[in-house]
């Protein structure tokens, strides 16, 4: 009788690796046993993430990666081609509020260019270069995830650089998805309202709603979107999630402003 073969681990990045939801999503494919490469701007951060997967989970590969410079994610895909072989899913979360606050009158056009550059330019960089692997490699075909926001629906007073840049991804992930069914591309997008992590503290000290008011929001367990991130990244590629909205229930996003 022939050995049965063991499939090879699945393979992904995962950008913003370093910290809350990316941290938390790469944490769930590791020990899920998917290989991941963990890309983010600071090596000691992506180190932390690594270091707390269990040694007997997936292996983890820290590139050191600034999304909005084509010649870091060049290098990202490089490594991770020459370390995985192949790729099956891109994790496309590196983001940034910007400052938050700030009228639209007031906002510095540099503050504008770098959340456009992260959130908008690095997603396509990104998933430019993962669709050219996929389409490549053999077998071909794999996945691209991208992180979009309740604000890809609808906006939080003073936040007009963040959520152009999330309307944008939306029409980044519908134009990437027509574009990939030749080449068994799937591309999806998930839309997270207020998971607890570093960046949403201040949703429950107090946050501008849209009449006015401060008020504290509720916030959801992290993991809980890295549970939802994984069950998309894991369809058969025949089906996709297209859209998927997970956020704490009880959060102002139904029925905002």
């Amino acid at each position: 009788m022939n050995a049965e073969r063991t499939a090879p681990p699945k393979t992904a990045v995962v950008t913003g690796a370093g910290s809350g939801i990316g941290r938390s999503v790469a944490l769930e494919l590791l020990a899920a046993g998917w290989s991941v490469a963990l890309a983010g701007r600071r090596t000691e951060t992506l180190e932390e993430t690594a270091a707390l997967a269990p040694a007997k989970d997936g292996a983890a590969l820290c590139v050191v990666t600034d999304v909005s410079r084509p010649d870091d994610v060049a290098g990202l895909f490089t490594r991770v081609r020459e370390s995985f072989g192949r790729l099956d899913l891109l994790f496309n979360n590196a983001g940034t509020f910007g400052p938050g606050g700030v009228p639209v009158e007031e906002l510095p056009y540099d503050a504008w260019r770098h959340v456009v550059d992260t959130n908008l330019n690095g997603a396509f960089l990104c998933a430019q270069a993962a669709f050219r692997q996929m389409k490549e490699q053999d077998p071909q075909g794999g996945r691209i995830i991208n992180n979009g926001s309740i604000s890809a629906h609808a906006p939080r007073p003073n936040s007009v650089a963040y959520t152009a840049t999330k309307h944008a991804l939306t029409g980044l992930t519908k134009s990437l998805s027509l574009d990939g069914r030749p080449y068994r591309i799937a591309v999806g997008q998930i839309d997270i309202g207020n998971a607890a992590t570093d960046m949403t503290e201040r949703m429950q000290s107090g946050i501008l709603q849209a009449n006015g008011e401060l008020a504290s929001e509720p916030v959801m367990d992290v993991c809980d979107v890295a549970r939802t991130v994984r069950h998309m990244a894991e369809l058969p590629l025949e089906a996709n999630v297209q859209f998927a909205t997970v956020l704490a229930t009880n959060m102002p996003y139904v029925g905002r402003g």
